[in-house]
């Protein structure tokens, strides 16, 4: 469940609000590892890939937009809606409706 197999590539922070935007699918931000983000893929199934997966660990200004929503922590997975609002380590089934 770890495996970049598994997500699409992250086109970066800048591409995925403009794909954001442009289809009104949320960006979610991960990092590999994380028992929360294998709970969100498994119960998104293969609606999992239609958001646009952005990792931090390869680009700083998603890791800082984290970090903005979630008092300085790094806390993903971080899902951002097209609209704006960021929610924290939703519940895998509200990441599931939002998609």
């Amino acid at each position: 469940m770890n495996s970049p197999l598994v997500f699409p590539p992250s086109p970066g922070t800048r591409e995925a609000r403009r794909r954001s935007a442009a289809d009104g699918r949320p960006v979610i931000r991960w990092r590999h590892g994380m028992p929360l983000l294998r709970a969100v893929a498994l119960h998104a199934g293969p609606d999992a890939r239609r958001a646009h997966w952005v990792g931090i660990r390869r680009d700083p200004a998603a890791a800082a937009s984290v970090r903005a929503v979630a008092d300085g922590n790094e806390t993903v997975p971080t899902v951002v809606l097209p609209d704006g609002p960021a929610r924290v380590g939703p519940e895998p089934e509200r990441v599931r409706e939002l998609l």
